[in-house]
């Protein structure tokens, strides 16, 4: 049983939701996350990255950096920059990409239901990551990014969404990179019951991305819990900000690899290293796509080879199946000596937005050998997390990106 609540949004005033509206915070670097603040003074960004606020000689971590994050979020709740709702609603987020659209409810999650795995994980956490994002939380007693989760579609919630739809959107912009955003407040007291009720009846819901933020905004409830042991559950910092989408609206996109050298080989006998191991096609001038799973590209020199897996290394494993570890362990691991991926300076990852024009750029700049996949689904991701497993690092590349500053959860 999964307890998803309805809770009491901090959200742009309607007229700067445009503005206020960020990637999050993990996809910029410090430099980037600079220019774009400076680019757009209002943008979210300014405090989920409050060092952008101080030169370079001030330390990322600071605690004055976490301070600064704190006031900028509450002074624009005073200045009315954003509104704080005064009854607890499900909010409606809708992202259409490209002609697609994925339609989430906004709501808050269990950090019980986390800690007892009805929310289902299937990546690891670093610890130094996390500390980040806990410190500012903490700070800030808010919650400012929230969790992607995803569950089995239930066409309860679908009939209330599509019906919420047809009205009046709260939100409706385009950011910069051409996605539409439009949201919608459920504050009808039938539908918030019959949606909270839907998910009661679920098992199971999946962390989609955001594991970080997820085991920080559990760690800081946690925090809370052990400053006031008379705590009874209901208060805030029990749950944490998500937004929870139906499985048959998500995409995953491939998530591609480049290593910068071929482990003392030359091209020629790295080519057949490769005929050795896979079924290898013949060089193509033009990028190739992978097709089906069990098939990748692989770029080297100046050439495209569509290439696929043997079916002896194949797997019903819910790990050793995936593509990405087949490449693993049938190739980084024994050929190209990358025994673990997450700490290899050797191999670095390139999300599937980012297209096999990139996996070319960086093979004629800083790497020898790409390889595109084909994108995990999202009912592999369900088997692992449904295993207690973990996937690889880098197996999954969700497009498009959650806002940041759309909506803020107070702990208090």
């Amino acid at each position: 049983m999964a307890d998803i609540r309805p809770f009491m949004s901090i959200r742009p005033e309607k007229g700067k939701a445009a503005k206020i509206a960020a990637l999050p915070y993990d996809v910029y670097n410090r430099k980037e996350a600079t220019v774009e603040v400076e680019k757009n003074p209002e943008s979210f960004l300014k405090i989920d990255r409050a060092e952008t606020g101080y030169p370079l000689s001030v330390d990322m971590y600071d605690e004055k950096v976490y301070q600064r994050a704190h006031d900028l979020l509450w002074g624009m709740v005073e200045d009315g920059s954003f509104i704080r709702d005064q009854k607890k609603c499900y909010y409606i987020y809708e992202l259409t990409m490209n002609g697609r659209t994925q339609t989430g409810i906004t709501a808050c999650a269990s950090i019980d239901d986390y800690l007892n795995g009805v929310i289902k994980k299937h990546e690891n956490t670093r610890a130094e990551k996390e500390a980040d994002r806990i410190h500012h939380v903490d700070a800030c007693n808010a919650q400012t990014g929230p969790i992607f989760l995803a569950y089995r579609s239930n066409p309860v919630i679908n009939e209330i969404v599509e019906k919420v739809k047809a009205g009046e959107a709260e939100y409706d912009f385009t950011s910069e990179d051409g996605i539409r955003h439009r949201v919608f407040e459920i504050s009808d007291d039938d539908k918030i019951a019959a949606i909270s009720q839907a998910f009661e009846n679920m098992a199971d819901i999946y962390i989609a991305d955001g594991h970080h933020r997820a085991a920080s905004a559990v760690k800081v409830g946690l925090m809370r819990r052990a400053e006031h042991p008379d705590y009874d559950g209901t208060e805030e910092f029990n749950y944490f900000l998500s937004v929870l989408f139906p499985d048959d609206q998500l995409m995953i996109m491939d998530y591609n690899r480049v290593v910068k050298d071929l482990n003392g080989m030359t091209e020629e006998e790295f080519l057949g290293k490769m005929n050795d191991l896979f079924e290898v096609g013949t060089p193509q001038k033009e990028a190739v796509h992978p097709t089906e799973k069990g098939s990748f590209s692989m770029y080297l020199g100046d050439n495209w080879y569509a290439c696929r897996m043997k079916e002896a290394d194949l797997s019903s494993d819910p790990v050793d199946g995936l593509d990405v570890s087949i490449l693993q362990n049938v190739l980084l691991h024994p050929v190209l000596g990358i025994e673990d991926p997450k700490t290899d300076k050797r191999i670095d990852f390139v999300g599937g937005i980012r297209g096999l024009e990139e996996l070319e750029r960086r093979v004629h700049s800083d790497c020898k050998v790409a390889f595109a996949m084909y994108p995990t689904s999202i009912g592999e991701l369900f088997a692992v997390a449904d295993a207690g497993r973990l996937m690889p690092p880098k197996s999954t590349w969700f497009e498009p990106k959650l806002r940041s500053g759309l909506f803020v959860h107070a702990l208090s």
